[in-house]
């Protein structure tokens, strides 16, 4: 069961949150002509503004983000590197390449490629070619590869994304939400930092080619820095964007609006209306103890818990400063716990609004205890539902 334990009253009387989307006193509420959007800060996991942001739509070539996401992993184990060369296949030059009339990267057939270049092909120009390679090179077939992309996502906490291929080109069953694609963004970014430098890239040079981002914003000199365009027939035109302005990064996502010149306008329209009406409060400082979680079975009867780094909160300018905020999380835990575990969320609300899901994690070991503590505990847990 959920176990919520309340937060230090003191803290009640310093900030405040309300929950962005909903009208703020004194301003306007904000709108959209995207049919699915989403704007969250990646620094708290806060949802600022959301249209639709969890119902199912078709990601197109956004969902490449997750294929990205499966390269960048193999490249961080060491299972790949950036000087493999990967093979064009008849399948890959058909579905993706030049006959396919969609984008490409133009592989010659039965040609092949670095996967640095094909990393610059997927990402600056979209190529469909250049993402079955890979996942051919990497899976053996695409669809087997798709499989690892819906893997991994559940591995995330991505639990309604489904793919079906690396492109995402049309599928009925290959979909995702906003607010996944957003959580997506925010995973590469912050896991792979020594690979986001592709996503600013203003061309790439491959052949007799030479190919220019298709993310326009990256031009516009407002701090975006990545991440992925998308447009198939059955979603409309989409945009997934990552800013950082001073120390604050938002990204934005939106999807089912009808040109090109909709999605940079939409994006851009919520991506500043983000940065200019919010901004960061710290509430602890790295490594400092925020609350505990009641152990079973433990040496101790309960853990330390602390943010990783930092923990800050988003609010808006305009608003008091007062929140409510609480510890929860999956209880009795069950020891054996390490230190660095996550094994609760700081849930911060204001105005009857769940606003941010802070990850919280072990700041301590705690052993397994001796047989006769556990039944000790046991019994009472039975008794009173509680660990003592």
């Amino acid at each position: 069961m959920d176990r919520i334990k309340d937060f230090p009253a003191f803290l009640a009387l310093v900030f405040c949150i309300v929950l962005a989307g909903h009208a703020l006193a004194g301003e306007a509420k904000f709108e959209t002509k995207a049919k699915w959007a989403i704007l969250m800060d990646a620094g708290t996991n806060s949802v600022l503004f959301e249209k639709n942001s969890e119902d199912l739509m078709p990601p197109a070539s956004m969902s490449k983000l997750m294929t990205l996401a499966v390269i960048f992993r193999a490249l961080k184990d060491g299972r790949i590197s950036l000087d493999d060369e990967f093979s064009n296949s008849l399948y890959a030059w058909r579905t993706g390449g030049a006959p396919s009339g969609t984008s490409a990267m133009f592989v010659p057939l039965k040609g092949s490629a670095t996967l640095d270049q094909l990393l610059q092909g997927i990402i600056v120009q979209s190529g469909n070619d250049a993402s079955i390679i890979v996942a051919e090179g990497m899976s053996g077939s695409e669809s087997a590869f798709a499989d690892v992309m819906t893997d991994y996502a559940r591995k995330i906490g991505l639990t309604e994304s489904n793919f079906r291929n690396s492109t995402g080109l049309a599928d009925p069953n290959h979909y995702m939400t906003a607010l996944e694609l957003g959580k997506l963004a925010i995973h590469v970014i912050t896991e792979y930092p020594e690979y986001y430098h592709y996503f600013s890239q203003k061309e790439f040079r491959y052949r007799k080619h030479i190919f220019y981002s298709r993310n326009p914003l990256i031009y516009d000199g407002i701090g975006v820095d990545g991440l992925k365009t998308g447009y198939i027939r059955d979603s409309g035109y989409g945009l997934v964007i990552s800013a950082k302005q001073r120390n604050q990064r938002l990204v934005v996502v939106v999807n089912g609006l009808k040109s090109k010149k909709a999605r940079r306008a939409e994006g851009k329209r919520l991506l500043q209306w983000g940065f200019r009406s919010f901004r960061q409060w710290k509430l602890f400082e790295a490594g400092e103890t925020i609350g505990d979680a009641l152990v079973w079975g433990g040496t101790k009867r309960s853990v330390n818990l602390a943010g990783k780094g930092e923990v800050s909160i988003l609010l808006p300018r305009s608003a008091s400063r007062k929140v409510k905020a609480a510890i929860i999380y999956q209880g009795p835990l069950k020891a054996p716990i390490s230190k660095g575990d996550q094994i609760a969320y700081l849930r911060v609300t204001g105005a009857n609004e769940v606003v941010n899901k802070i990850p919280l994690y072990a700041a301590e070991d705690i052993g397994e205890g001796s047989i006769w503590m556990k039944g000790v505990q046991s019994l009472f847990y039975l008794a009173f539902g509680w660990v003592l």
